[in-house]
């Protein structure tokens, strides 16, 4: 645990120094969520029905540009090679850093989702469930951006290469996600959904700091 919390700490007093990258995340998120509306019918019934997508996809867009900052800094200032010398676990390390990165880009996303949600015109129960499938769903966004981010170091036109090779890995995420909503406003229950979330989010937090270290160890080579 000593490495997880040593990383943790300093990936998130790094976040705090630079709260403008942070912010940007979040105005991002929330100006993409906004203009959908502008492009499409003011009728009251399709907002709601296309809520809980838009939401979803202007997450997505908004851990996209963040996940860039996730190694590129310390693979600039030789941080990340000392981290490959350290003695401590190269996954922790990486557990770590990966945490710091949710608690600052992606849970102000799920605290700033009730406000999409009523945007849309959804109800109180139907914006938990959007909450929670998001919080279930987001760590799966990072760890794959993680998993690729660190595949991609130093590559020309990494940013372009990233989101090329993570937008597929997030389709079923978003289905199940953005599915949540409509199966519990529909009487199916939403317990399906948050169940392949769930395994999902259990399986990257058990899988995604291994295969993410060696990514990182594949890229010094």
């Amino acid at each position: 645990m000593k490495p997880i919390l040593w990383a943790l700490k300093r990936d998130l007093a790094i976040a705090l120094r630079s709260r403008a990258e942070v912010v940007l995340t979040l105005v991002f998120f929330l100006l993409i969520a906004c203009l959908f509306p502008l492009a499409t019918s003011p009728s009251s019934a399709l907002l709601k029905q296309i809520g809980p997508g838009i939401t979803w996809v202007s997450a997505l867009l908004a851990i996209l540009l963040s996940l860039p900052r996730l190694f590129a800094a310390d693979y600039a200032d030789g941080s990340l090679e000392q981290m490959l010398l350290s003695p401590a676990p190269l996954p922790a390390l990486i557990a770590g850093k990966v945490l710091a990165h949710w608690l600052s880009n992606c849970l102000p996303l799920i605290l700033l989702s009730p406000l999409i949600g009523m945007q849309y015109g959804l109800g109180a129960r139907e914006i938990a469930v959007l909450s929670f499938a998001i919080a279930l769903g987001s760590p799966i966004l990072i760890w794959f951006g993680a998993m690729t981010s660190a595949l991609t170091l130093g590559a020309r036109g990494g940013g372009a290469l990233l989101a090329l090779l993570v937008l597929p890995l997030t389709v079923p995420v978003l289905i199940f996600g953005a599915g949540a909503v409509d199966a519990d406003s529909s009487g199916i229950g939403a317990s399906g959904h948050f169940s392949l979330l769930g395994a999902g989010f259990l399986l990257v937090w058990v899988f995604g700091p291994w295969v993410t270290a060696l990514a990182v160890r594949i890229s010094h080579e």
